[in-house]
């Protein structure tokens, strides 16, 4: 099946290290488009957001393809103050996965942006889009070597609900 470009923003609150951001560095590269303010992402975009009650799914697809898909770049420090604003988007949570990026390597659901953009791209069927956006972070590769069994698992999960009972196989 033919991958249409997807187009990808991410809403960055300031709140990181401007020479560690995953968000920052795939803007230099022309890759997301980044925005500062809640109300300048596109409408319809499924927001990745680690507090919704939906799991990123293969039915998720043509939503993306057709309006876009949104990541949140904000301290996790602050997540529980920042995320409540996009309740009323198309938010998707991701399914157990285990972050490769040098701050919170190893850890469960700590993913930096880069990542969580990338296992969402991987979920909906579009591998080579999150392999150029890894791509850019000498460890990126690594996230998709680390997670390989559970993204393609995830990726197979007919729904939302699928999704979740899949991860119930990989979380300790």
């Amino acid at each position: 099946m033919a991958q249409r470009d997807i187009r990808i923003c991410v809403y960055q609150a300031k709140q990181c290290d401007p020479k560690k951001c995953s968000t920052l560095k795939l803007k230099r590269h022309n890759l997301v488009r980044v925005v500062h303010r809640v109300g300048r992402l596109p409408r319809g975009m499924v927001v990745l957001n680690p507090f919704s009650k939906r799991a990123c799914s293969r039915t998720d697809r043509e939503r993306i393809e057709r309006h876009g898909l949104a990541g949140i770049d904000c301290s996790w420090v602050y997540a529980k103050d920042v995320l409540p604003m996009f309740a009323h988007t198309a938010s998707r949570c991701l399914p157990y996965l285990i972050a490769a990026n040098p701050v919170n390597y190893g850890v469960p659901t700590k993913l930096s942006t880069v990542e969580a953009l990338s296992a969402a791209l991987c979920i909906i069927g579009y591998k080579q889009k999150a392999e150029r956006l890894l791509s850019i972070f000498k460890w990126g590769p690594g996230f998709l070597e680390l997670n390989r069994e559970l993204l393609e698992s995830y990726a197979q999960a007919k729904d939302s609900g699928e999704v979740v009972e899949v991860q119930k196989q990989f979380i300790p």
